[in-house]
């Protein structure tokens, strides 16, 4: 398993940071865009990200059927997902149930385990900061951060980006200390 899952919140890092390991893999690169350009303001983060990346790299733009591209990338590129953030955003804009969403994260978190070549994905962290006032906000809070951790279980190395620098994160069961009761501990793993 080759996966890495870097999280962070906005402008902390974790896209150049991914950029930055994508570099380093040996052989093709490509990366799925999630993002839309629904209007100048993400227009111009879209040509940021646009402009960080080597001319060279494939770039497949999908807003919502990342599984498919995940499943039809060549198996010797390093793969870069950026981001499962917009995605998620896109799949419940689109009207998709949390059910569905959770079920589609889940299959390409597995997809992207299994690939043999690096692959990197990139989130926000959106948990850490107020309760949102409305509904759908709370929701797209709430399923995000269960997108972040079945994406964290799949993956072999995990990262909170945090101003620019890297904190690697430890599975909860393997760090958790000796005098956690079990059933808490069997909740954890």
């Amino acid at each position: 398993m080759a996966l890495t899952l870097l999280l962070g919140g906005a402008r902390s890092g974790k896209s150049r940071l991914a950029v930055g390991i994508a570099a380093r893999s040996r052989g093709p690169v490509t990366v799925i865009a999630t993002g839309e350009a629904r209007d100048s303001e993400m227009r111009e983060r879209i040509e940021r990200h646009r402009r960080s990346r080597p001319p060279d790299w494939q770039v497949i733009e999908e807003p919502l059927d990342v599984e498919s591209v995940l499943s039809s990338v060549a198996p010797e590129a390093c793969l870069l997902i950026e981001d499962l953030t917009l995605w998620t955003s896109n799949l419940l804009l689109a009207g998709s149930s949390d059910e569905e969403i959770h079920r589609r994260n889940r299959e390409a978190a597995s997809i992207a385990s299994s690939r043999q070549a690096p692959t990197i994905a990139v989130s926000n962290e959106v948990g850490s900061g107020i309760v949102p006032t409305n509904a759908m906000a709370r929701r797209y809070r709430d399923l995000l951060g269960e997108v972040n951790r079945w994406w964290a279980e799949a993956a072999d190395r995990c990262a909170l980006v945090v101003a620019g620098r890297i904190l690697p994160l430890r599975d909860a069961a393997e760090a958790l200390p000796s005098w956690i009761p079990e059933e808490i501990d069997a909740d954890l793993g």
